[in-house]
Parts: structure tokens; C-alpha cells; sequence
């Protein structure tokens, strides 16, 4: 393994979302964080499951990092049968993982409209009443659950909870040391009022996600989030709003974007801490 790099103060808060260097493994990603010297990574259940719950705990910890997010759970806007039944039972499983990486945040999508469906109030009303079954689990494993409002060109397929208004309309009729939400630029950046939403957020806001909103969009929406810069996100505004929400976590880098992915790994890294030093981290508290 390749001896971790100068350890620089102002990385402490900075985590590598795994899906940002999407063609590599977990155990790469694990040594890129090391290389680039960082202090935290997230990750997702796909990876960890292939190399196994125990050895993935155990890389981390070797490595010395902290996990900052897990993903994902949610998914929970089905209608009641044997797919929701098995939506929770995953659900389940992903707040027990979570605990078992000693992280405390699960992350939440939401979930599109089942085949067919038009109803997006009653599709909120199943995530809602889903995330209720789940959080006595949640409880019980220490997991803070953080729903992650999605911009709406993705309500239809993927997260019909759309502003952080609504993530938050939810997340409040729970304890806040149980449910919280994602404030993501990306999904978040466009949204009126979003500053006075950020407030009302304080002590609720269980990560931090940063990727740049890039123009024009590729071909698959998924796939357009940018590198921090390239777009037209005002981070240092953004982020100074969390900051002063109180927010004193992690700062996660999840960027979806088929250039960034076919970039080597390390100098994805190397322009991530580049750009987080230069657009971010003076900004944060």
C-alpha cells in the first residue's frame, strides 16, 4: 500500500464519495483516500457487499478513515405488497450495515412513481409512512437516516421529494437525532428561499454533498453532475449558508459523470482537493 501523503489540516473535513471515482474498487478508493490524505470516504452498499461486510470494516479501519456517508436506503415509494415489504427489509439491513461501518449516516432517496403511477402526493405519502416503519430500527442501530431531496428533472424515476422544504416537511415530524436530511449544490442550488431552508436545517443536516450543476446537460440527466467549477453553483455562498446552519461535518465530493469516470483516479482526487482548497474549505466552519 502507498504511504499516505502529508496530512493537511484543511482536508480534515474532505470525503471522497466512492462513486466519484466509480471504476474503482473499494479497496482502490480506500488507497486513493490514503494517497490524497484524506481522513473520510462514502461509501456504497454495492461495493462493500462484494468484498464483504467484516473486510470492508476492517480496510477502513486500517486505513485510518472515518466513514461519512453510507448509500443507500430509500427507495420506499411502492405501494404495499411483497416489493415494499422487500424495500424495507433492505432498508433494514442498510441501517445495520451503516452502524456495523460505525458511520452515522445513512442516506435516504426517496424513490420515483411505481410503473403507471401519476399520484406524487400519495408516492411522498408511502416514502413518508416508509421512512416511520423504518425508524425504530434507526434507533435502535444509533443511524441517523438523512432523506435527500432530489432536483425534480428526476422526481419521476427517482426522488419525487423535490426542495428541502419538503425533505424537511418530513424529517421534522421525527427526532432530529433520527432523521435529518442531505443538502446537496447540486440538487439544492436552484431552489427559492433555499438560504432561509438551510437555517431552518440547523442541527438537522446530516451531510454536506458538493458537485457543480454543468450546462449543457448530457444526454443522461444522472450523469451531470460537474466537477466544482465547471459549473455555476456559488459554492462559497452555499457553503458559508451550511456553515452557519451550524453544520461542522464532513464535506463529501459525489460527482456522477461519465468524463470524470473515465479520468484516473488519483487525478480525479488531485483536482477535487485542488478545487475544494480553492472554492470550499475557506468557506466552511
Amino acid at each position: 500500500m502507498t504511504a499516505a501523503a502529508a496530512a493537511d489540516p484543511r482536508l480534515q473535513r474532505l470525503s471522497l464519495n466512492q462513486r466519484t471515482c466509480a471504476n474503482w474498487s473499494l479497496r482502490e478508493a480506500i488507497d486513493g483516500c490514503t494517497r490524497a490524505g484524506l481522513d473520510s470516504i462514502g461509501v456504497w452498499r454495492e461495493p462493500v457487499a462484494e468484498v464483504g461486510l467484516d473486510t470492508a470494516r476492517r480496510w477502513i479501519e486500517d486505513a485510518g478513515l472515518r466513514v461519512s456517508s453510507v448509500c443507500r436506503g430509500g427507495f420506499l415509494t411502492g405501494p404495499e405488497g411483497a416489493d415494499r415489504r422487500a424495500a424495507i427489509d433492505s432498508n433494514r439491513a442498510a441501517i445495520e450495515e451503516t452502524a456495523a461501518l460505525h458511520a452515522d449516516t445513512l442516506v435516504l432517496v426517496p424513490g420515483g412513481l411505481p410503473d403507471g403511477d401519476r399520484d406524487l402526493s400519495a408516492a411522498r405519502g408511502r416514502f413518508l409512512d416508509g421512512v416511520a416503519e423504518i425508524v425504530p430500527h434507526a434507533r435502535e442501530h444509533r443511524v441517523l437516516l438523512a432523506i435527500e431531496p432530489m432536483h425534480p428533472i428526476f422526481a419521476a424515476d427517482r426522488g419525487v421529494i423535490s426542495t428541502l422544504a419538503q425533505a424537511l416537511d418530513l424529517a421534522e415530524q421525527f427526532p432530529a437525532e433520527t432523521v435529518g436530511v442531505v443538502v446537496d449544490t447540486f440538487h439544492l442550488w436552484w431552489e427559492p428561499g433555499v438560504q432561509a431552508q438551510i437555517a431552518r436545517a440547523a442541527g438537522r443536516i446530516a451531510s454536506y454533498q458538493i458537485s457543480d450543476w454543468i450546462t449543457p446537460l448530457p444526454p443522461d440527466a444522472l450523469l451531470s453532475r460537474g466537477m466544482m467549477g465547471d459549473g455555476h453553483i456559488d459554492f462559497a455562498t452555499f457553503t458559508q449558508w451550511v456553515a452557519e446552519a451550524g453544520y461542522t461535518g464532513d464535506i463529501e465530493v459525489e460527482i456522477f459523470n461519465a468524463d470524470v469516470w473515465a479520468t484516473p483516479g488519483d487525478e480525479v482526487v488531485a483536482t477535487i482537493t485542488e478545487r475544494y482548497l480553492e472554492l470550499v474549505q475557506p468557506w466552511a466552519r
